[in-house]
């Protein structure tokens, strides 16, 4: 048995047409062609799954292959051995370790792969690359899903020609890298979240991380979400999905805000850059998204809907068109992948002097309770008269609220007090600060509509009555924030 090693990988979505074109694109070398049959395997309970395992027996060429990986995203364990038998192996040392013996004897097989693989490995940059082009399908019961994937798998070397590869293979092919590989694929299949907007799952951040490792941990687990909802929406307009992935493009422009002083280089302004723009792509489809329920959810005596609503509609339809075209276009697939690239090996991770390498290197609790104290203060600045403030200034407490709650989740597993409480409190405010900012975002969204006639009329019907709600709104904002001002802080170390 292999003991384990990290398999870095990147993986990308295409069309089955854009294969051969990879294929001729990349470095010469013999092209094997194998026809491949994955088991994959997992409790009743799904404990693998809730632990970031997968396992599966591989069938091809006359072998079967034991492989267990772990984690997520562009580098995992791997361990791979050979079978002899028809069964598992469940002596291997990780799934001891995660698995009770009765656990371990509860693994079945809950979903099949069979692609036809197109593999070749060269040398690219220095670095030894296996590029395998997978085409086939995952079988989960009666439910299948196509698969047509490349992969870029890092033998050996350095991980920056990958990327170069990576960059050049996009040129000639629309590429959409992926942090979802076949075991997510059949595991939303058994549970019918194969097509399911991503929400947020938090980082895997643990005591002894440094500031720099704490990072990537964060960045990694946004990318993973703005990927997936961008596949999403590459196959069908979502609201949810649009909202997810505007959550994700916060929290990640949120993370690199944190970490200014570990990340920091010419290429992170280029990334933050970037990120606005997909966001800002996604704005007005969110914007008349929360409108709308909004105005669906009002019991008004002699409301009429019926003129606004075909216009808010086109208006809708046109915003989510604009951001489903953002998720397809080049611009995306370049950002994705080159956000990826910068946080794996960006020049901040060896930029500077020995003062750079000392912030990169504390550890990520010390870095963390010194960047909550930081956002804690700008928000009790910000929100010491929410009653006195204006739209602006709420709104700016409102960002710096959000900013806090995105950091004191991700920091949480980093200190032993509960942060519960915090986050509720931050939830709560933000809630009050989010009612009060909707309403100032609907005149906005109105105006810029252009409304005439009955239309207009049952459009500022709904604006006067959310206006209703706004000081209500902004007293328990108000509220909510000495709440928080008095509460005790969960980072203490």
């Amino acid at each position: 048995m292999s003991t384990g090693e990290d398999e870095i990988e990147l993986k990308f979505l295409c069309e089955p047409a854009d294969i051969v074109a990879v294929l001729a694109a990349a470095p010469a070398g013999e092209t094997q062609e194998r026809l491949l049959v994955s088991t994959y395997y997992d409790t009743p309970q799904g404990d693998l799954r809730a632990k970031r395992i997968s396992l599966r027996i591989r069938e091809g060429g006359g072998k079967r292959v034991q492989t267990l990986k772990r984690g997520d995203g562009f580098a995992r364990e791997e361990y791979e051995q050979a079978l002899e038998g028809d069964g598992l192996d469940l002596d291997v040392p990780v799934l001891k370790e995660v698995l009770a013996p009765a656990r371990r004897r509860k693994l079945a097989p809950i979903f099949t792969v069979r692609v036809r693989r197109l593999q070749r490995t060269f040398e690219s940059g220095g670095a030894w690359v296996e590029l395998a082009a997978d085409e086939g399908e995952v079988q989960a019961g009666a439910r299948t899903r196509r698969v047509s994937e490349v992969e870029l798998e890092l033998k050996s070397g350095a991980c920056g020609p990958l990327f170069d590869l990576a960059r050049q293979l996009s040129k000639i092919a629309p590429l959409y890298l992926s942090f979802d590989g076949k075991a997510s694929q059949g595991q939303g299949l058994i549970d019918g979240t194969d097509r399911a907007p991503r929400r947020h799952d938090k980082a895997p951040l643990a005591r002894g991380l440094t500031a720099a490792g704490a990072f990537q941990a964060m960045a990694r687990n946004c990318l993973v979400q703005i990927a997936a909802n961008g596949a999403v929406l590459r196959e069908a307009d979502s609201v949810e999905a649009v909202h997810q992935l505007r959550v994700a493009v916060r929290r990640l422009r949120s993370a690199i805000s944190t970490f200014a002083k570990v990340a920091d280089d010419e290429a992170a302004q280029t990334i933050k850059a970037e990120l606005k723009w997909l966001a800002g792509a996604c704005d007005e489809a969110r914007d008349l998204d929360v409108f709308v329920q909004a105005a669906k959810a009002l019991d008004l005596p002699g409301l009429d809907l019926a003129p606004l609503e075909p216009l808010v509609e086109a208006a809708r339809a046109r915003a989510h068109a604009k951001a489903c075209a953002a998720v397809a276009s080049g611009r995306f697939r370049e950002l994705v992948l080159e956000a990826t690239a910068w946080v794996e090996t960006g020049a901040w991770l060896t930029a500077g002097g020995k003062a750079s390498a000392k912030r990169r290197d504390a550890l990520a609790e010390r870095f963390a309770a010194k960047a909550l104290d930081r956002r804690r203060r700008a928000l009790v600045k910000l929100g010491g008269d929410l009653k006195a403030s204006d739209d602006a200034g709420r709104h700016a407490a409102r960002i710096a609220a959000k900013k806090l709650r995105y950091g004191a989740e991700a920091f949480a597993p980093l200190f032993d007090g509960d942060a519960k409480g915090f986050v509720k409190l931050l939830k709560q405010l933000q809630a009050q600060l989010g009612a009060a900012n909707d309403v100032a975002a609907a005149e906005t969204l109105i105006a810029r509509l252009r409304l005439k006639g009955p239309a207009l009329a049952a459009a500022r019907q709904v604006v006067a009555a959310r206006q209703a709600g706004k000081a209500p709104a902004i007293k328990a904002a108000a509220k909510a924030m000495d709440r928080l001002a008095a509460a005790p802080v969960f980072w203490a170390i």
